[in-house]
């Protein structure tokens, strides 16, 4: 990014790999700084993260029997390909 002015759909674009800490430090400066500018941005952001954080750490729930054997059979019906 270098030097630019961070926009919100610059933010929008890089917001996976600013939570996953994948950009560069400068890119992350660029991004704090707007963030400090601009409400909707933070907010995003924060919001993220807090869903993130608790998605992580909650367990999944299991699926009801109908709803797994249904997927199930979509499933195998995909791996074998169309019928011809």
């Amino acid at each position: 990014m270098g030097c630019k002015e961070v926009s919100c759909k610059t933010l929008l674009a890089e917001l996976c790999d600013f939570l996953d800490g994948g950009l560069d430090a400068d890119t992350v400066h660029e991004i704090e700084v707007h963030m400090d500018n601009c409400q909707d941005c933070r907010l995003l952001v924060d919001t993220t993260r807090k869903t993130i954080e608790i998605f992580c750490n909650t367990e999944p729930l299991p699926l009801p029997e109908g709803i797994r054997n249904r997927l199930h059979q979509a499933l195998e019906q995909r791996l074998r390909g169309p019928r011809s």
